[in-house]
């Protein structure tokens, strides 16, 4: 399962998080790994750049930005079941 999340705060990298770049959150994925996300209900995917850690909640296995969310089309529902690939 992936969820979403979005706040002003630092990511664990350091950076500002923004809730419009493609990035996401992993627990043990290295920073700059980029991962696509598919979406299973609709096929959807893109690509994104892990930047932060978690999700801390039991059965996710990714946090997404809210625009890599609206992009897979689950931002409305907050979860959805995906497929998670490490591109480079």
């Amino acid at each position: 399962m992936a969820s979403y999340y979005g706040y002003g705060g630092r990511t664990a990298n350091g950076e500002r998080h923004s809730a419009q770049a493609m990035t996401a959150a992993h627990r043990s994925l290295p920073f700059n790994t980029r991962v696509r996300v598919t979406n299973k209900a609709n096929g959807r995917s893109v690509v994104v750049r892990i930047n932060d850690r978690g999700p801390f909640v039991k059965g996710r296995i990714i946090d997404v930005s809210t625009a890599v969310a609206d992009e897979l089309g689950f931002r409305k529902r907050g979860v959805a079941k995906v497929d998670i690939a490490v591109v480079d």
